[in-house]
C-alpha cells in the first residue's frame, strides 16, 4: 500500500500529521476562505437590512405608536395601532382558512392517498402553487370576491384579505403535514391497527400527535410568510385610517402593516415616512420572531 503526498517515520508508519505546508492543505484553505466568504456575503443583506431598519424605525418605538390612529396626511404624531391589529386580525383569518385546509390535504397525501396518480398530482400543483407570485393570489380573490361582493354585498374586507393570505399559506402547510407524517414510523400505525384501532383514530390519536413539531414549525413558517405579504391585501383588504369596528369589522376595508408601509412611504411627508420606518421595524421584529419560533420548534423533532 502507498501513500501518496506522506512521509514515513523510521518504523515504517506513515505519518498522518497535518502538514500546513503541503498545496492540498493550502488549497483546501483557500477553497475554505472563499466558501465562508460567499457564506457572509449571502447573509449581508439580512444583516444590512435589520440594522437599517432597526436605526430607522427604532427610534420611533414609543408607547403611543401602538395605541394610536395614524395622523392626516402632513401632521405630526400618531401611530399604527389600527394596522397592527388588522395584521393579526387577517393574519388569524388566514390561518383558521389554511390550517385545516391544508394539514387536512398533508394527512390525505400521507395517509390515505397511496401514491396514486391524483396525489401525484395534488404534490405537483402544492409545488407550482408555492411558486405562484403573491399579487396573482391577491388578483384572484378581487376577481371572485370583492368584485362581486360576494360577503355580504361587501367589497374590500379583512376576511377577503384573509383568503388570499390563505392560498400563500396553504403550499407550506400540506406539504410540511405531508413530509411530516412521512417521518412517523410505520411500526406505530401497524401496533394501532394491530388492537383493533381504526383507521381514523390512528391518524387522529397516533401519527398526527407524533407529527406535531415538524406541521407546527410548517404552519409558524407559513404565517410568518403571510404577515409580511403586501400586493394581496392592496386588492382585498385594501386600507382604512380607522379601528376595526368589532366583529363587522372583517367585512370592511381593515388597515395592515404591510399596506400601511407601502402607503406612507410613498407619501412627501416626513411623519408619514417615520411611521413608515417604525412599522417597518415592527413587521420586521415579527417575522424574525416567528422565524425564531420555528427553529425552536424545529429542534424537537430532531430529538
Amino acid at each position: 500500500m502507498t501513500f501518496s503526498s506522506t512521509t514515513r517515520l523510521a518504523n515504517g508508519v506513515p505519518d498522518l500529521a497535518y502538514k500546513h505546508g503541503l498545496k492540498r492543505n493550502l488549497i483546501s484553505r483557500l477553497l475554505t476562505l472563499i466558501a465562508g466568504l460567499f457564506s457572509g456575503i449571502a447573509v449581508l443583506p439580512l444583516i444590512a437590512v435589520l440594522i437599517y431598519v432597526l436605526i430607522k424605525g427604532g427610534q420611533k418605538i414609543s408607547f403611543t405608536l401602538f395605541t394610536e390612529l395614524p395622523p392626516p396626511p402632513g401632521l405630526e404624531g400618531g401611530g399604527i395601532g389600527n394596522a397592527i391589529i388588522g395584521s393579526f386580525v387577517v393574519t388569524i383569518i388566514a390561518a383558521l382558512i389554511a390550517i385545516p385546509v391544508g394539514v387536512g390535504g398533508g394527512i390525505f397525501l400521507a395517509e390515505y392517498s397511496r401514491g396514486g396518480r391524483f396525489a401525484q398530482f395534488i404534490r405537483f400543483g402544492t409545488n407550482v402553487l408555492s411558486g405562484v407570485p403573491s399579487i396573482i393570489a391577491g388578483v384572484f380573490i378581487y376577481g371572485t370576491i370583492v368584485t362581486s361582493r360576494l360577503l355580504f354585498g361587501n367589497a374590500y374586507s379583512a376576511t377577503a384579505g384573509g383568503m388570499a393570505l390563505s392560498i400563500l399559506m396553504l403550499p407550506t402547510v400540506i406539504k410540511t403535514t405531508d413530509e411530516g407524517l412521512k417521518l412517523v414510523s410505520d411500526d406505530l400505525r401497524r401496533g394501532a391497527l394491530g388492537i383493533g384501532a381504526s383507521k381514523f383514530v390512528t391518524v387522529v390519536r397516533i401519527t398526527l400527535p407524533t407529527a406535531f413539531t415538524p406541521i407546527a414549525t410548517g404552519v409558524v413558517l407559513s404565517i410568518a410568510r403571510a404577515a409580511g405579504e403586501t400586493a394581496p391585501l392592496i386588492f382585498t383588504a385594501l386600507f382604512s385610517p380607522f379601528w376595526s369596528e368589532g366583529i363587522d369589522g372583517i367585512f370592511n376595508p381593515i388597515a395592515t402593516l404591510s399596506v400601511l408601509i407601502y402607503n406612507f412611504a410613498i407619501m412627501p411627508y416626513e411623519a408619514q415616512n417615520e411611521l413608515a420606518w417604525a412599522a417597518s421595524f415592527v413587521l420586521v421584529l415579527f417575522i424574525l420572531v416567528m422565524n425564531l419560533f420555528a427553529r425552536w420548534l424545529g429542534q424537537f423533532a430532531n430529538k
